[in-house]
């Protein structure tokens, strides 16, 4: 199932939330509309949250089936509800915006190459996977360049075929290139999506939309 959507006056829904197969943490502050398009589409339950008193919590946050890590920002309280869930880990580096710097799904993660050696320790004891770094398109904040459910990825059109097949060794996936909202390379800003679905901002092009149903397997 494939919907589009928009939180917070924006198409750059995967700013405002972390999905996985089964749970999504979602800003506080998102419309009952949006939470509603989350659960319906992509099949999981919501906790509705914020990180360091942010809403940007798509950003802040990155989770696959075993854990979840979470910017070193995040307030005790904020930690406590969520941990309720999900195994979570605090990413203990200055680049801590875990849900732009890491992309994983159940297989594996790549992370930003910028990451510390003790992220990256972290993050592959949090999630149960092998972490590999690299940059996919000219970009190191790996998350928000692509998506990826335990099926398929999405990235952008700059992505090099060596990095092409980078992520599917690492990631186990098919790949395929695409954009979101009106040309935009930012895919995991655009995209929020599992095994079960995809929700897409509402600014994507219906090419844009076939290209993202064939990418993510969506059919």
């Amino acid at each position: 199932m494939m919907r589009l959507s928009r939180c917070n006056g924006t198409p750059n829904i995967g700013v405002y939330a972390s999905v996985n197969e089964n749970l999504s943490l979602v800003a506080a502050n998102s419309a009952p509309g949006f939470v509603e398009d989350i659960e319906t589409v992509l099949g999981v339950e919501t906790i509705l949250t914020t990180i360091s008193g942010s809403f940007v919590v798509g950003s802040l946050v990155r989770m696959n089936s075993n854990g979840a890590v979470v910017s070193g920002m995040i307030e005790t309280a904020e930690l406590e509800r969520i941990k309720e869930r999900i195994p979570v880990t605090v990413l203990p580096d200055k680049v801590n915006a875990a849900g732009n710097n890491i992309l994983a799904n159940d297989k594996g993660a790549i992370i930003n190459p910028r990451l510390s050696a003790g992220a990256e320790r972290n993050i592959a004891d949090a999630l149960g996977v092998e972490v590999v770094r690299s940059a996919i398109g000219g970009y190191d904040t790996v998350g928000s360049a692509c998506v990826v459910t335990n099926k398929n990825c999405l990235c952008g059109m700059g992505a090099t075929e060596q990095e092409i097949v980078l992520i599917r060794d690492v990631l186990g996936v098919e790949v395929k290139k695409g954009s979101v909202n009106h040309g935009s390379k930012h895919i995991g800003a655009g995209i929020l999506c599992n095994s079960k679905g995809a929700l897409v901002g509402d600014e994507t092009t219906p090419i844009e939309m076939g290209k993202i149903e064939d990418g993510l397997d969506l059919y």
